[in-house]
């Protein structure tokens, strides 16, 4: 038994924040149809099927058409396909909403009103749905007309600002290695949802749900947005490396190379010191007890204070031993420390194989592909762990016989009206 047994969405989400949310819902045990434009020759279905390459190598070694991004996004769902252009797609839609509990869709504003399946019109006939809209910009506001994509939200939501290295070193603007803003939208969805549906339980009722990629990117500046409020001063923090601005020493540090290192090739650690105990217990192992006791440094409001003289010691000394030296040392001491890991070593650590972090599934195109897995864990209501659906439109006929009872004959009826 899964958590959300029994819950039915309705996804009418595409690339990636709505199919975030509601392959975690789907983790969950949530029935997750995943409505798709039909076409053929590449031009129905969710965008990302096309996102590539890299693409599934199917037994023979070749390319097939499953791109590694829809992949990534879309496990434990079911596909279906519907012409939201159509009125026979739309009639197909509402017949749909009839049998579900939440609805998910990432389109324009104003355009599920054009085709008569916004929230008023849903929930006049499921006065439970829970109906997340998912934008750039959210369904208010001047921007709300504007399409909105993670990097650009990257940047205007201040994201950019203060990521990267610092402008006095050579930095500039950067944007994170993942789409972030997305990523963080389809949690927040999923939250929502759930929350939302435990008050449908409750009272029933639904609600619309409205979550924008800015809102979501501004919110998760976290501390450097309360930093900046708290101050009061208007001055922007900016970009700060791998350092971090409330925490000293709490940053990448230049490392001693090993002997099997190429010439000329660095190596480095992060060392994430929280508190002034820990930074007594560093001082120790680097040798430098001192540093500790001097009145400049005792305390993390100190060491801020004082970076500029710090840390420069501190490099010095981390280049004494080789990473996997000061790895041992500083875990032996229990000082928070780690490596730069790619991606290679990530699928090859220990920690991450234990944890089950990657997952193998045998697809109809090739036995055997890894994926990674939910980290979800919940003792007593595990997560599934079905493949993403393979085929566009493959479970039509399956969901319209189990929710609205339809037989192959009406299916068909239903193609040749251009509705699936």
């Amino acid at each position: 038994m899964n958590s959300l047994d029994g819950v039915r969405v309705l996804d009418l989400s595409r690339v990636l924040a709505g199919p975030w949310c509601t392959q975690i819902l789907a983790d969950l045990g949530a029935d997750v149809v995943k409505v798709e434009r039909p076409g053929t020759d590449g031009a129905g279905g969710d965008d990302t099927r096309r996102w590539g390459p890299p693409f599934l190598k199917g037994a023979d070694g070749v390319d097939t058409s499953e791109s590694a991004y829809y992949l990534g996004a879309n496990r434990n769902k079911r596909s279906i396909t519907c012409d939201l252009a159509s009125p026979a797609g739309q009639r197909l839609i509402r017949d749909l909403v009839r049998h579900c509990d939440v609805f998910v869709e990432n389109y324009k504003v104003g355009d599920m009103a054009r085709y008569g399946l916004d929230f008023a019109s849903l929930q006049a006939i499921r006065p439970q749905l829970v109906y997340c809209s998912i934008t750039g910009f959210g369904q208010t506001g001047p921007y709300r007309d504007r399409a909105g994509y993670d990097y650009a939200i990257q940047g205007m939501g201040g994201l950019m600002s203060v990521t990267g290295e610092r402008d006095d070193l050579g930095g500039g603007p950067q944007k994170v290695g993942v789409a972030v803003a997305d990523l963080f939208t389809g949690m927040y969805a999923s939250v929502s949802i759930l929350a939302a549906l435990r008050h449908a339980e409750a009272n029933g009722v639904g609600q619309h749900i409205d979550m924008a990629l800015l809102d979501t990117q501004v919110a998760m500046l976290a501390n450097l947005g309360a930093n900046f409020l708290v101050k009061g001063d208007g001055v922007s923090p900016g970009r700060a490396g791998n350092a971090h601005v409330n925490i000293v020493p709490y940053q990448v540090f230049e490392v001693k190379p090993s002997s099997s290192a190429v010439p000329g090739e660095r190596d480095h650690l992060i060392v994430a010191v929280g508190n002034d105990t820990q930074f007594a217990r560093f001082c120790e192992v680097l040798g430098a007890s001192d540093l500790a006791a001097n009145p400049l440094y005792a305390t993390n409001n100190d060491r801020v204070r004082h970076r500029a003289t710090l840390v420069p010691m501190l490099e010095v000394l981390m280049r004494q031993r080789t990473k996997a030296e000061w790895l041992r040392l500083l875990e032996e001491a229990k000082v928070p420390s780690g490596p730069i890991n790619g991606l290679a070593e990530v699928f090859a650590d220990p920690q991450v194989t234990a944890r089950g972090m990657v997952d193998q599934w045998d697809h109809p195109l090739r036995n055997g592909i890894s994926l990674v897995a939910s980290p979800m864990r919940l003792s007593a209501t595990p997560v599934r762990r079905d493949l993403p659906p393979p085929l566009l439109g493959q479970h039509t006929n399956e969901v319209l016989h189990e929710w609205l009872g339809l037989d192959s004959g009406q299916c068909d009826h239903l193609r040749r009206q251009g509705a699936i």
